[in-house]
């Protein structure tokens, strides 16, 4: 089987990297590690990415996710112990019980009536994201920068609005790029301009040639070749924002990564120039519909009254309940679980296709819930082959859904959402799908009378 784009392949050796943090081992100096993590750790207590009463990871998860000793870990935490910044809670962990001493004034009490709600958010999630984004994202924000939605197509909605009346009709999308990102765009009446993503990311290059005034595009895992935007384009974008251009980060299944250390969001950098939008849709259910929008703070009350009259916030029962998943570290918990889960699956998957899909190249192994397939030189169109598929009870994407420009055929194939076994089954029903193909590999498999019950390979 082919390697994917991001140069990983099935039993690659994984990164030693953690979200909490952003922690990269590979930082610490020889010889310095404890200290190096304890500073770490200090720096983020001082800056108030870790406030009192912020749980730090049980020492055995933190030292499996770096690849390092469980005592390195528990020495780190001791030296913040003796300085009476953190202490153990016993089954309740290790908390951060000191800090600087805050410099905000505290606001003035509200005498407004109320309404009902507020269409920003209920103030226990938007706290609760601040601290999720810290934690996991390497972001620093204010609640007062949150706004939550009804997911990121909400997201795109409101954006789509606000850019409108400041003037912005054209924004930059990712081709190959999410097709339903771009259908909620150009439904809020923006123009969409393709630029072409290849093995480093977005051609950033061909943004500045688009003449787009914003761009949306999904640097910590590309929908759908599964690339990582590279330092060098970052750099580059980077200086486009700071010229004027508008970042939209949609933070696409940052969290689901199995063979590689950590990528910093771009909001992160450049708070100023990045809109940046995630949800919990792929970490616990779509239907939820809870996500979270920060804006530049020019864009923040625009959004915020696009926001009250489209539905004036979200039920505020689920908001709470979220806050406390967040908060207690149960989120957390759940994350490194269906992390673990999903690597099983996507290995399933992995060996499936070489197995059964002849030919086809894989991209975007090391991160995610799906996979990009590609049939290199084949003459076949991919439509047909999703919907041959499709007729014997499996369902996926065709790339070309997601394409401006022409290229080779392919599939998106997710795995999130079956066991391997059910994997495993559909991906045999592609094979017997493209053996009837006129151009494709050959009556390799035999075609069966009935598909394999309840098998569905879709998008992740």
């Amino acid at each position: 089987m082919s390697r994917s784009n991001d140069g990983v392949v099935q039993g690659s050796k994984s990164a030693s990297g953690s979200d909490f943090l952003q922690l990269d081992i590979g930082q610490a100096p020889p010889g310095g590690r404890t200290e190096w993590l304890a500073g770490r750790l200090r720096a983020a207590i001082a800056d108030g990415t870790l406030p009192v009463g912020s749980r730090l990871p049980a020492s055995r998860i933190l030292a499996a996710e770096l690849r390092v000793s469980r005592g390195l870990v528990t020495e780190a935490y001791q030296r913040l112990a003796e300085t009476g910044q953190v202490a153990g809670r016993g089954r309740g962990g290790t908390v951060v019980v000191a800090a600087p001493p805050p410099s905000a004034v505290p606001a003035a009490p509200s005498l407004a009536p109320d309404r009902g709600g507020n269409p920003q958010g209920a103030p226990a999630l938007r706290e609760a994201v601040v601290g999720w984004l810290a934690r996991n994202r390497g972001i620093r924000a204010d609640p007062d920068e949150v706004v939550i939605v009804a997911g990121v197509a909400q997201a795109l909605g409101l954006l789509a609005q606000v850019l409108r009346e400041e003037g912005v009709h054209r924004i930059a999308v990712e081709d190959p790029g999410s097709l339903g990102a771009r259908q909620q765009l150009e439904y809020g009446r923006m123009e969409t301009v393709p630029v072409r993503v290849d093995e480093a990311g977005l051609d950033v290059a061909g943004l500045r040639a688009s003449g787009a005034g914003a761009v949306l595009l999904t640097p910590a895992h590309q929908f759908p070749t599964g690339v990582v935007l590279d330092g060098e384009r970052r750099r580059d974008l980077l200086a486009w924002a700071a010229g004027g251009g508008l970042v939209i980060e949609d933070d696409y299944d940052a969290e689901h990564r199995y063979d590689r250390a950590p990528v910093p969001a771009l909001r992160a950098l450049v708070p100023e120039g990045v809109c940046y939008a995630g949800s919990v849709s792929k970490l616990l259910a779509p239907a939820l519909r809870l996500g979270w929008l920060l804006v530049p703070p020019r864009l923040r009350d625009a959004v915020t009254a696009a926001k009250r009259y489209a539905d004036l916030g979200n039920p505020v029962l689920a908001q709470l309940v979220l806050a406390r998943l967040m908060d207690s570290g149960e989120l957390e918990r759940h994350l490194r679980f269906v992390r673990r889960r999903h690597r099983r699956r996507r290995d399933a998957m992995l060996r499936a296709v070489a197995e059964r899909l002849p030919g086809a190249r894989v991209h975007g192994a090391a991160a995610g819930l799906h996979l990009m397939v590609t049939f290199d030189g084949a003459g076949f169109d991919d439509t047909d082959l999703a919907s041959a598929a499709l007729d014997l009870g499996v369902k996926t994407h065709p790339l070309s859904w997601h394409r401006h420009r022409p290229g080779p055929p392919g599939l998106i194939l997710g795995y999130a959402a079956g066991t391997a076994g059910e994997i495993e089954d559909g991906i045999a029903t592609l094979g017997t799908a493209l053996s009837g193909l006129p151009d494709g590999e050959g009556k390799v498999f035999p075609r069966r009378r009935q598909p394999p019950g309840g098998s569905r390979v879709v998008r992740g």
